[in-house]
């Protein structure tokens, strides 16, 4: 058998093309939600820092969220807002949202500022979101977590 410099030549191309032709692949994964700050108001009502994760390999625009929140074993509200942010690939950002919380959220609240002790909570709902050049999506989306009393930071939790 005879070496063919043609037929090698050949196949390394097309193998080289074959590489080539994919690309990076876009995926749309659930995207998560978190709380970044809660600041207790004079009023007594909470600014909310939301903190909105994107794990999919593309941008995705965020049109809508909603998620009810509790703290301890309290129910506290409903997170809403169309904040209308885009955020890119394996990102996140923050937005504000302004709530006024049940008055057992409060005393929940306010007893854990008091004792210096870590606040639990749960937010369960929906986040409206846009891939990148494709349909709005829903997307359910439940998370635990807590915070803690912010040092120097009367009525912050982080």
């Amino acid at each position: 058998m005879r070496f063919r410099p043609t037929f090698a030549l050949i196949t390394v191309a097309a193998l080289a093309l074959a590489a080539c032709s994919g690309g990076p692949v876009k995926r749309v994964s659930e995207p998560a939600a978190s709380i970044q700050q809660l600041t207790v108001g004079n009023d007594g009502n909470w600014d909310v820092e939301l903190r909105l994760r994107n794990y999919s390999s593309m941008p995705m625009r965020f049109d809508a969220v909603s998620l009810a929140m509790k703290v301890g074993d309290e129910a506290a509200g409903t997170l809403s807002t169309q904040p209308g942010v885009s955020i890119g690939p394996e990102s996140a950002d923050v937005v504000k949202v302004r709530l006024q919380p049940s008055s057992a959220a409060r005393i929940v609240v306010a007893d854990s500022l008091a004792g210096g002790r870590s606040l639990f909570y749960e937010l369960e709902g929906t986040i409206s979101a846009t891939p990148e050049e494709k349909k709005q999506r829903s997307f359910d989306v439940k998370s635990r977590n807590s915070l803690n009393q912010a040092p120097g930071l009367p009525g912050v939790l982080r």
